[in-house]
C-alpha cells in the first residue's frame, strides 16, 4: 500500500511528542508499505535530519513557513477567520494545492494526517481515504491553561480554546478514521460519535531506553520539551511548591532539569541543587543517573513519552492524577501517584529511603511499559485502519 503521511513538523529530531509518534509509526509502516512524506515546517530542515527518514520514506516533500507567513496567518487567521490560531499558523493557502498534488502524483492508496494542524490540507480530498490522527485533545490543553495565563493573553487563549473545541467537532466528518493516544482524550472530543475514535497508544523504544546500571548523581529528574507549557508548569510547580518541602527534610537533595529549549522561566529555576541542562546530545545518561523520575503535570493532555521512557529504563517514577490518566498505571504496584505537595514529598522520601519499594516499583513499571507500549504493536492497529 501506498501511505501518505501529512505532518506539522519533520518528524526529527525527536525532541517534542508529535515528533517522536510520528517517527517511529512510519518507521514500522515502512516495513510493509510505500510511505510518502510532507511535512510542514516552520525551519529549514537539513540534510542530516532529511537523512533519518530517508531509509522509512519513498518520498519526502517539505513545505517551509517563514516567519513572515506565519505573522500574516496568524493576525488573518485571529481577525478574518474562525479557524483556530493553531490550525491557521500551519496553513498556507498557496500551499494547499502542492500537498494535494503530491499525494495525488505519488497515487497514494491513504493518507494519514497528523493533529488538526494541518487537517485543511486535505479535508476536499474526499475522493481518497483518509485517517486523522487527533492525538492529544488541543482543546483541553488549552482550555486548562486559562487560569494559568496572564490578564492580557487569558482572553485569547479563552478564545483558541473554543475554537479549537468547535473545530475538533467539525472535522470530524471529514475523515473516515480518527485516533487519538488515550481513553480520556477520546472522551474529550465533543462529538456523539467520539466512540468511533480508534484508540491507538503510544509506544517506548525499549531496544534504545533500557536499564543502565552507572552511578547515581542527582536524586530527581524532570525532562521534556521545557519550553512546552504544560512542561514549564509542572517543574515550576516542582521547584516552588514540592522541593521547598523536600528541601525543610534534607537540604541536599538534587534535581536535574533536562531537555531542550528551556524557557526564561525555567531557566531561572536553576540554583544550588537544581540544574538546567537544556538540549542534551542522549537524554538516557540523566535518566539513569537519577535516582527516581518524577513528572508533577498539572495541566495538559496525551500520554506522556518521558513516562514511559523512564520506566523502560528502570528508573521509578512519580507522577499526577492527570498524567496516569493516559498511562493507566497502577499506584503502588508500577509508579507513585501524588495529588498534593505533601503527597508529593511523601513519595519522594518513600523511594529514596526504601529500597525495596523503589525496587520493586521500578522493575514493576519497566515489565509495564514493555507489555503494553511497543510501537510495533501500537502501529499495527493503525495498519489495520488503513487496510479497512
Amino acid at each position: 500500500m501506498k501511505i501518505g503521511i501529512l505532518l506539522s513538523r519533520f518528524p526529527y529530531p525527536l525532541e517534542k511528542g508529535d515528533k517522536l509518534r510520528a517517527f517511529h509509526q512510519i518507521k514500522e509502516l515502512s516495513v510493509s508499505h510505500e510511505i510518502f512524506l510532507c511535512a510542514i515546517s516552520d525551519r529549514k530542515i537539513s540534510d542530516s535530519e532529511l537523512k533519518q527518514l530517508s531509509p522509512y520514506c519513498k518520498e519526502i516533500k517539505v513545505i517551509e513557513l517563514n516567519k513572515t507567513i506565519i505573522s500574516f496567518n496568524l493576525i488573518r487567521g485571529l481577525l478574518f477567520s474562525k479557524l483556530p490560531l493553531q490550525v491557521a499558523y500551519f496553513f498556507k493557502k498557496s500551499a494547499e494545492k502542492s500537498v494535494q498534488s503530491f499525494f495525488r502524483t505519488n497515487k497514494v492508496d491513504h493518507i494519514y494526517c497528523q493533529l488538526i494542524r494541518v487537517s485543511e490540507y486535505v479535508k476536499s480530498m474526499s475522493d481518497i481515504q483518509k485517517t486523522l490522527d487527533y492525538m492529544d485533545v488541543l482543546s483541553k490543553g488549552m482550555e486548562r491553561r486559562i487560569d494559568k495565563s496572564s490578564r492580557l493573553f487569558r482572553p485569547f487563549v479563552k478564545l483558541e480554546a473554543y475554537r479549537l473545541k468547535k473545530y475538533e467537532h467539525l472535522i470530524f466528518s471529514a475523515f473516515n478514521n480518527k485516533t487519538i493516544i488515550s481513553e480520556q482524550d477520546q472522551n474529550l472530543i465533543i462529538h456523539a460519535q467520539n466512540q468511533e475514535i480508534k484508540i491507538v497508544r503510544n509506544g517506548v523504544d525499549l531496544t534504545f531506553f533500557k536499564p543502565r546500571d552507572i552511578q547515581k548523581t542527582f536524586d530527581l529528574v524532570f525532562t521534556g520539551n521545557m519550553s512546552y507549557p504544560p512542561n514549564v508548569d509542572g517543574v515550576t510547580y516542582l521547584v516552588e511548591k514540592i522541593l521547598p518541602l523536600v528541601w525543610k527534610q534534607n537540604p541536599n537533595i538534587t534535581l536535574v532539569i533536562a531537555g531542550a529549549t528551556p524557557s526564561p522561566r525555567v531557566q531561572r529555576l536553576a540554583q544550588k541543587n537544581v540544574t538546567v541542562t537544556g538540549w542534551v546530545n542522549d537524554i538516557r545518561d540523566y535518566y539513569a543517573s537519577s535516582k527516581i523520575f518524577i513528572a508533577p503535570m498539572q495541566i495538559g493532555t496525551g500520554l506522556q513519552n518521558k513516562l514511559l521512557e523512564a520506566m523502560a529504563m528502570n528508573i521509578p517514577c512519580i507522577t499526577s492524577p492527570l498524567a496516569n490518566n493516559a498511562l493507566k498505571a497502577i499506584h503502588e504496584e508500577n509508579i507513585l501517584i501524588a495529588n498534593t505537595v505533601k503527597d508529593y514529598t511523601k513519595s519522594i522520601f518513600n523511594l529514596l529511603e526504601n529500597n525495596g519499594l523503589s525496587e520493586k516499583i521500578a522493575n514493576n513499571g519497566h515489565n509495564f511499559v514493555k507489555k503494553n507500549y511497543d510501537w510495533k504493536s501500537t502501529t499495527n492497529q493503525l495498519e489495520k485502519l488503513f487496510l479497512k
